[in-house]
């Protein structure tokens, strides 16, 4: 294959309940239909509330089994609960080995490996990272052993959380750790990946549209397929809207397109909590 297109979606939060975010997730199928990529990648959040609700789960689940191109999963804090920082409050929902199993029973894996196009594409479950659980050193070293082997294929990364906000040490803040990979994950991770020929780091979780490099490797933030929060709830980084990435990966060169698919509309996180409130 001298070519692979991949489109990211991030943070669905599907559940029948919610009426207004699959009419989002509706004008995204449309677009992947028409478009036709080789993969469609969810990078977490994929339903509403999936610890408190398999049904959600379920929910979510059965919408992306009637895409029609295959999909690939990763968790999001409203899968299977968040992780803890070194700094701020525990989270209310923390991250579980019964939520993980959860997932990947109804969903599909939580981690994978898979290559095309020249590339090495690894996707990981960022919300186990800093929990103690035994799945997370599990996951570290299946992350060791096919790191082991990429026989110098540049390689993409995909998680829920972005690595880091501006720098890989940026001081970890009470109101915004939450937002990225906690330490001292985070930094296991880049030294790990330091040893290969990383490129790409596609992330979501934050609900909005950031697009940076760092060294050598571009940081590509996909906003909410859903909706979007407001700035008196959250500080403004890149661009509040929602919408969808598309890659197209060719040996040895990547190409990142920001897309908003016809009939997306930019639902406010105080019109759904309102929808909520009425029931």
């Amino acid at each position: 294959m001298s070519e692979f297109r991949l489109t990211q979606i991030s943070d669905t939060h599907l559940a029948r309940r919610r009426p207004t975010l699959t009419a989002n997730f509706e004008a995204i199928a449309e677009h992947i239909d028409a478009t036709r990529p080789d993969l469609v990648l969810n990078s977490g959040d994929v339903a509403f509330d999936g610890p408190t609700s398999r049904g959600d789960l379920e929910f979510a689940k059965s919408l992306h089994a009637a895409l029609p191109v295959e999909c690939r999963y990763l968790p999001g804090n409203h899968d299977i609960g968040d992780n803890p920082t070194a700094v701020g409050t525990p989270p209310t929902q923390p991250a579980t080995e019964e939520h993980c199993d959860a997932f990947r029973a109804i969903i599909g894996e939580d981690r994978w490996r898979f290559e095309a196009a020249g590339w090495c594409f690894i996707g990981l479950n960022s919300l186990i990272m800093n929990t103690g659980l035994s799945s997370e050193s599990e996951q570290f070293d299946w992350l060791a052993s096919q790191l082991g082997n990429v026989a110098g294929k540049p390689v993409a990364l995909f998680l829920h959380k972005p690595l880091f906000l501006n720098l890989p040490d940026d001081a970890e803040l009470a109101e915004t750790a939450i937002r990225y990979v906690p330490q001292p994950a985070r930094a296991r991770l880049i030294e790990m990946f330091g040893a290969v020929d990383w490129r790409l780091v596609g992330s979501g979780h934050v609900h909005q549209r950031h697009d940076f490099t760092f060294g050598r490797v571009r940081h590509v933030w996909a906003p909410s397929a859903g909706f979007i929060i407001p700035d008196d709830k959250q500080d403004l980084i890149g661009i509040k809207e929602t919408g969808i990435v598309e890659y197209r990966f060719r040996p040895d060169s990547f190409e990142v397109r920001h897309v908003r698919a016809k009939g997306q509309v930019d639902i406010s996180l105080d019109a759904l909590l309102a929808e909520m409130a009425a029931g």
